[in-house]
């Protein structure tokens, strides 16, 4: 699978020192590689967005605290795992969407539990050895989310996606764009229309920027022209990324996402949620439970102008996601499978490992 950029986006360096990320908010005007040593740097770099996207928060996550590990100076165990303990609650403090921030910490937690009995030295090896696995994991998963995804687009199709879950968003590929790219590929002549994304504007900056890199014929759309496109017939599916799934199928992703959903629903457009199955979160039994980060105001009203652009002392409210609800989204894609509705039903069969096949209704 051919995408447009020639290096992933988060990686350890080859002296192991160091987590390397592509610095998000630079783009795409400049192409700024950060290498990352401290526990500060790598926390703020997750919470200022230079580093996003929850499978990509995941891996660089697995790899701070993997660093933090190499610099704590102690062969007792105990010292050892409290230490790490710490560490890695200080990292899962930068964001509370992305479940995929504690799934990965929580993985790297289970490395030190386990190896009670072993040298530190050898478990700072068994954590380098797992967030390796991660992040490839991560890929394989991209891999498969676009093969499964590429079963739902058919030649010539026009499709919408809102924000980036593109390979800015994770190792490779992407979620939701990953279809896109296998579907260039093979000569499908896609269409992709990419909402703006405001405040952030992830569409405008990462999505638009990466599809026209790769050569994908790719159109920016303000995110209140959504409906225009799709009443024209200019977009025949919607595919998004997603950073939470709850057990009943409902999907938080990057804000405005639930109103490309309602209006894929009034035009009769399918509207699908590239989910690896890592942001499949059982404790949650509907998206009410998810929490929601809210952002600064000055994101809205002075972020990206040259003079503030509403009056002083006008309150904000800067919600960074919203939730979509199950019964809007016509499938969730996985890497192992397409899970459709009753998705309590669906998505509790892939969790438990039935995989390589697409997951229908009951």
């Amino acid at each position: 699978m051919k995408t447009g950029l020639t290096y992933d986006t988060v990686a350890l360096n080859e002296a192991g020192d160091a987590l390397l990320i592509i610095d998000q908010t630079k783009l795409p005007n400049e192409e700024v590689i950060l290498a990352l040593k401290t526990q500060k740097e790598i926390h703020d770099a997750i919470y200022l967005l230079q580093v996003r996207g929850a499978p990509a928060i995941g891996v660089a996550a697995a790899y701070g605290v993997y660093l933090a590990a190499r610099e704590m100076d102690t062969q007792d165990y105990d010292t050892f795992a409290k230490q790490f303990h710490d560490a890695a609650a200080y990292l899962n403090s930068a964001r509370p969407t992305a479940v995929n921030l504690s799934w990965a910490l929580r993985r790297m937690e289970d490395v030190v539990a386990e190896a009670k009995n072993c040298s530190v030295a050898k478990i700072k090896e068994l954590l380098k050895k797992e967030a390796e696995e991660i992040q490839e994991e991560d890929i394989n998963i991209c891999r498969m989310i676009g093969e499964y995804g590429l079963t739902l687009i058919k030649k010539g199709d026009g499709l919408l996606t809102h924000c980036n879950a593109g390979q800015l968003a994770t190792s490779r590929y992407g979620t939701a764009t990953a279809p896109m790219y296998l579907a260039h590929e093979k000569g499908y002549g896609i269409h992709v229309f990419a909402d703006e994304t405001r405040p952030l504007l992830q569409g405008a900056r990462l999505t638009a920027y990466e599809l026209n890199k790769a050569g994908i014929d790719v159109t920016l759309i303000c995110d209140n022209m959504a409906s225009m496109v799709m009443r024209q017939g200019k977009v025949q599916a919607v595919f998004v990324g997603c950073d939470r799934v709850a057990m009943n199928g409902d999907a938080a992703n990057k804000i405005g996402t639930s109103q490309v959903a309602i209006l894929a629903k009034h035009y009769g457009i399918p509207f699908y949620v590239c989910a690896p199955s890592s942001t499949i979160d059982e404790n949650l039994t509907d998206g009410s439970q998810i929490p929601i980060e809210e952002r600064p105001g000055e994101e809205i009203c002075s972020m990206w102008y040259e003079k503030r652009m509403t009056p002083e002392g006008v309150k904000t409210y800067n919600p960074a996601f919203d939730v979509t609800d199950h019964t809007l989204i016509s499938a969730i894609i996985t890497e192992n499978g397409i899970a459709r509705a009753p998705y309590e039903t669906s998505l509790r069969k892939m969790l438990e490992g039935k995989k390589g096949h697409k997951m229908q209704a009951e």
